[in-house]
């Protein structure tokens, strides 16, 4: 699929617009993409750093190496199976801290339950800021919202019936399930049982503008961007958060998708999209390096004589 919307942005383009979105990328300032990536090395930081609150109530102790090393290895399976990461991040915690998958996977659903209030809190912004713009567009590309939000909260609702369902059987042949929900369960409520509930909320913050400000900063590398409004750069991060959550990293898409949004806003495609390649380029480039270099130093700095 991502090789097909790369295909697809480079075909449909004349051999003019090809030549400035790669000039557009090429002279791109090299300080705005090193402080991109250095934001994006805070916001992990700060997220193995706050997934150690987590696990603390549970009675384990997690090294921060172990915790940061998972974490930047499940993003490297993200680009290859969307949610794999969550899985390979809460195997790798359990093997190499000896501690129970299902406990561990509870507080990474705990996480993204955060995650999700954020990234609505900044949707939430962004609509006051942009209303109008963002109503036109959702009219322009019939997108209703409404039945978005809908299916989500019915697609919940169907959720804990079933989970409610399996806790409350009697079935020996669902005994296993069972232990394996309870534990997930535990893990989920360890964010009310947190001695330091206010650094969770500061590291939650913190990730958020980081996430933010490694987007923003690309808008000054290349000129067609540069003067835009905070809040037009905000709906297109926005836009780009839903376009890797529901693909494998954003491959292809993502630079797509913010050239289709930018557009909306009279941002000339190729600079849209050569905004887009930079945002995800960047971003990719600095999963594979930290991710790979996880995977490889996991297995060694946990080895036991």
């Amino acid at each position: 699929m991502g090789v097909f919307f790369v295909y697809y942005s480079i075909t449909s383009a004349t051999p003019e617009e090809r030549a400035t979105l790669w000039q557009n990328i090429t002279k791109a300032n090299p300080l705005y993409l090193l402080l991109s990536i250095s934001f994006g090395i805070l916001s992990h930081l700060s997220r193995a750093y706050r997934w150690k609150f987590l696990l603390r109530p549970l009675g384990y102790r997690v090294k921060f190496t172990n915790s940061f090393m998972a974490i930047m290895a499940g993003y490297l399976a993200n680009l290859g199976i969307p949610r794999s990461g969550e899985v390979l991040r809460g195997a790798s915690v359990s093997t190499y801290e000896n501690i129970p998958f299902q406990k561990v996977f509870g507080t990474i659903i705990s996480e993204r339950v955060a995650d999700l209030i954020m990234l609505l809190l900044v949707i939430g912004v962004a609509l006051l800021l942009q209303f109008e713009s963002l109503f036109y567009f959702f009219e322009e590309y019939n997108i209703n919202p409404i039945w978005s939000i809908f299916i989500l909260i019915l697609l919940v609702l169907i959720g804990f019936g079933v989970l409610k369902f399996i806790l409350r059987s009697t079935s020996a042949k669902l005994d296993k399930l069972r232990t394996f929900i309870k534990g997930i369960l535990e893990g989920m409520v360890s964010i009310f049982k947190m001695k330091k509930f206010f650094a969770f909320i500061f590291h939650t913050f913190f990730i958020w503008v980081m996430y933010i400000a490694m987007f923003w900063i690309i808008q000054y590398a290349v000129p067609g961007t540069k003067n835009l409004d905070f809040s037009v750069i905000l709906v297109a991060f926005i836009v780009g958060s839903f376009a890797i959550t529901v693909t494998n990293g954003g491959v292809g898409i993502f630079p797509v998708v913010i050239g289709a949004v930018l557009l909306f806003f009279e941002v000339p495609q190729q600079d849209g999209e050569a905004f887009g390649w930079l945002v995800w380029g960047t971003q990719t480039v600095l999963n594979i390096v930290l991710g790979g270099l996880s995977l490889l130093f996991l297995p060694i700095l946990n080895k036991t004589s």
